[in-house]
């Protein structure tokens, strides 16, 4: 497997749409956050009539033996809701907080938020033939909690602090095999999320994502196997592939062009073989292929927009600071690349 190819394309897929243009919390293009890859719970999904869906499926077809080993790894966001609190008149025994929009501290101004925390179930590999007479189940489990981060002014006075949230999430990740002909299998694998909601009818959305997995996608690996393409199977797979059933996930090769050892089950329609543009200098979770418009954008915000930006998100900081250091040779680049040349024959 080309893990370092992989690991770029499905990081992009992990955060394509945490955070959009003009990247600050007021914006209203962020305050409703994440289409892509969501696992909402089961109780909130069947409220919802199934279009927030609880269940996450990829099926591919794989050429092997009894002794091919399958590695299966599933990747997803978990959201931290991040609030502010000033501090106010001491209680009696210990500082006191109260609820604030945004707080102010030296001229830095501290927002609201919701951020990620990467997570990854990497399943121990089995033996294609262990899979075909047993499927495999594994538990999905995060347990709540709470966290707080002190805030100081330059005298080190306490002005106020961060609060983080966790919710629960409970789940499972499925993974079945089942042969097709004398060396082609059908191996599916299912995520569910099936979180218990103590009322989910008055559940919000943006409760219920508290409660997700969010920007969901599989990466499936084979040691003695190969992988055949959905897009264009050979002709005698066609017919299997047809009958594959993907909910949510679309699975594509990924790695070297020609290699078929792994598949990228996205959230995010792509095709084989994806990669990551050179040029790109980093992440803007909006899109690869307007780095340049989404970079010309980011240098004509104003100073209070940058503020904003910088403080609000750690990675949307990153991007900023990223984007004002880049030097004007990086920005040609991005203007365009010619990748290839081929030849096209004259009209007769």
């Amino acid at each position: 497997m080309n893990t370092t190819a992989v690991e770029k394309v499905a990081t992009a897929v992990l955060y394509e749409g945490y955070m959009l243009y003009p990247y600050r919390p007021s914006a209203v293009k962020n305050q409703q956050r994440f289409s892509f890859g969501v696992v909402f719970p089961q109780a909130y999904s069947e409220i919802q009539k199934g279009s927030d869906p609880w269940i996450m499926q990829t099926e591919c077809l794989l050429q092997g033996t009894a002794d091919t080993t399958i590695e299966v790894s599933l990747r997803f966001l978990q959201l931290t809701a991040r609030s502010v609190e000033q501090r106010i008149d001491d209680g009696p025994d210990e500082l006191a907080y109260s609820p604030a929009k945004t707080l102010e501290v030296d001229g830095e101004r501290f927002y609201p938020w919701e951020e990620a925390v990467e997570h990854e179930l990497t399943i121990p590999p089995v033996e294609l033939g262990h899979l075909i007479r047993e499927s495999q189940q594994y538990a999905i489990s995060l347990s709540p909690g709470i966290t707080s981060e002190i805030l100081r002014d330059r005298n080190a006075t306490i002005a106020g602090r961060f609060v983080r949230t966790q919710q629960a999430i409970e789940g499972a990740i499925y993974i079945a095999a089942h042969q097709v002909s004398d060396d082609v299998h059908k191996i599916a694998v299912r995520v569910m999320n099936v979180t218990s909601l103590t009322a989910p009818a008055g559940i919000r959305r943006e409760e219920a994502l508290m409660r997700s997995l969010i920007s969901a996608h599989v990466v499936l690996g084979a040691v003695g196997g190969d992988f055949a393409s959905l897009l264009d199977p050979p002709e005698e797979l066609r017919e299997a592939t047809a009958l594959c059933k993907n909910i949510g996930l679309f699975p594509v090769l990924v790695g070297e062009e020609g290699q078929r050892d792994t598949m990228l089950a996205s959230p995010i329609i792509l095709y084989d073989y994806p990669q990551i543009a050179p040029e790109s200098a980093g992440d803007s979770f909006d899109g690869t292929e307007i780095d340049e418009i989404l970079s010309l954008r980011i240098m004509t915000m104003t100073d209070e927009e940058k503020l904003e930006m910088r403080q609000s998100d750690e990675r949307a900081r990153q991007l900023l600071e990223r984007t004002e250091t880049l030097p004007p040779e990086h920005f040609m680049k991005l203007h365009g690349a010619l990748r290839a040349l081929r030849h096209v024959e004259e009209p007769r």
